[in-house]
């Protein structure tokens, strides 16, 4: 299950892990202009752990779901 807000400055998703056993915390996504924040919360230290992509990085990893083992860089196709 997810749920999608919008907020002033941001887009958020919380994912909510409905699986069986080894259920994990609500992994919160916070999309910017500028960036994507992902929090989660670390049960063993009771605090959020935060990390955070830029948008090169988001698009990447994004690419990244679909292709195989390797590395690569992606290229923009401008028109000029």
């Amino acid at each position: 299950m997810f749920t999608i807000e919008h907020d002033f400055d941001a887009t958020v998703v919380t994912l909510v892990d409905e699986g069986g056993s080894h259920l994990q915390e609500d992994v919160i996504v916070n999309a910017f202009d500028d960036c994507v924040t992902v929090e989660q919360l670390n049960p063993q230290t009771d605090r959020v752990e935060k990390i955070t992509f830029s948008i090169t990085q988001l698009r990447d990893l994004s690419a990244a779901l679909n292709l195989p083992e390797g590395v690569y860089r992606l290229r923009r196709n401008d028109p000029a």
